[in-house]
């Protein structure tokens, strides 16, 4: 039986381990934290084939630096001195045009797609229940431009065959009640899901024990052990671990990982503010609330508010005025309902792993024959678990795989 290593235990690492037992392999995850927190546990939960729109996109950077020292904004840069961050912001900028969006649109989409039929077969097939709600999404707004804006891209998105209804305020009062009058449209992704991924993680981890994949909790990778073209095994402070092949799936941390390596694989952590509230919302449908860029989803037992994207280095701090900056959109896109101060002291923060171009690294290395890079999905991890896990199990399955993986290279920017 063939041994895989997979470094990294969120959604993309546990995603392919499902998909590398169904082909008989040994499969082995190491992660240098215990796999209960992180992007993987406290995302919003969509499956989104509505975002099929790089962030690498004009516009961004000139709105990056109008916000960079509003450390309160829904876009934030950190000033600081850090050179690895200065190559990733130049790539990021050649890629925010829209020749590269207009190539980036298909196969993004393509990508959420999939990934959306294999969380479905996935859901017929596993014996364990989880939530998966096909509800749609919607794209809410409270002001004229922000209108403007999204009828725009559902417009494209209607051309690129996904089911995109523009809803007025009377309309979007009525499939979501708990809006406030300032609310004056939304665009309705019915093509769109949701799930609660901090239950679904937990119930994954124990099918693949289950399965017999062995989870090595707070291992640390120090070093990749090489010969010839092969990466033989790789050390931790505690233990060595051989395998026949190796993923690295290991979010934000992938470039320092990947650089050990002697591979430049451009990822830089966008940090995420997530928080729960365990009581009555009246919020019954997954949104987008524009104007803020926060996303709001009705889970199991509890409502969740996330959103954000803060460059500041791999750090988990949480910035309070950004927490207070969410908390006052959601005040003002739904009435009768308010985050209350101990729910807002509860929020957590995730490092979502970006690539400069917007598009994930998923893929075999030229340098390394026995190594597989799934990592830089910046705000569509959740989304592309399954399509991810299914592309890394082919391959080193060395089966066809289900989609051109050359756009996905992870050794594009060497």
């Amino acid at each position: 039986m063939k041994r895989v290593v997979i470094v990294g235990g969120g959604i993309s690492g546990l995603c392919s381990a499902f998909y590398l037992v169904q082909e008989g392999y040994q499969v082995t995850i190491l992660d240098k934290s215990d796999v209960s927190t992180g992007a993987s546990f406290i995302n919003a939960g969509y499956i989104t084939p509505s975002h099929f729109i790089p962030l690498a996109a004009p516009g961004i950077i000139t709105q990056g630096i109008k916000w960079m020292m509003d450390s309160s904004s829904p876009f934030y840069i950190k000033p600081r001195w850090d050179v690895d961050f200065f190559k990733w912001t130049l790539l990021f900028k050649k890629s925010a045009k829209k020749s590269h969006v207009k190539s980036a649109i298909p196969i993004i989409k393509e990508l959420n797609l999939k990934s959306s039929d294999l969380y479905e077969e996935m859901l017929s097939e596993v014996d364990f229940p989880f939530q998966y709600e096909k509800k749609g999404l919607l794209m809410a707004y409270r002001t004229a431009k922000s209108e403007e804006e999204e009828l725009e891209v559902a417009e494209m998105a209607v051309k690129e065959g996904l089911d995109a209804v523009a809803l007025s305020k009377d309309e979007v009062r009525k499939i979501q009640p708990a809006f406030s009058d300032e609310v004056i449209g939304a665009i309705h992704y019915k093509c769109d899901a949701h799930m609660t991924p901090n239950y679904f993680m937990e119930q994954m981890k124990t099918w693949l024990k289950s399965q017999g994949v062995v989870f090595e909790f707070n291992q640390a990778v120090e070093e990749f052990m090489v010969k010839d073209k092969k990466i033989t095994a790789l050390k931790t402070k505690d233990a060595v671990f051989g395998a026949d092949d190796f993923v690295l799936a290991s979010g934000t941390w992938t470039y320092a990982l990947a650089k050990s390596l002697n591979l430049y694989v451009p990822v830089q952590g966008g940090k995420g503010y997530s928080m729960d509230v365990r009581r009555n919302t009246g919020i019954t449908m997954p949104a987008i609330l524009v104007d803020a860029k926060v996303a709001v989803t009705p889970m199991e037992d509890f409502t969740r508010f996330a959103g954000t994207m803060e460059f500041s280095g791999n750090n988990y701090i949480v910035r309070k005025e950004r927490v207070e900056a969410l908390a006052d959109a959601v005040k003002n896109y739904y009435s009768d309902f308010e985050i209350n101060q101990e729910e807002k002291d509860s929020a957590t923060s995730g490092l979502r792993p970006v690539s400069p171009d917007g598009l994930p690294y998923i893929g075999k290395t030229s340098k390394y024959n026995n190594l597989t890079i799934a990592a830089g999905h910046a705000m569509m991890g959740w989304s592309l678990g399954p399509i991810t896990g299914k592309l890394v199990t082919e391959c080193i399955s060395k089966i066809r795989p289900s989609l051109d993986l050359k756009p996905l290279s992870p050794e594009r920017f060497s």
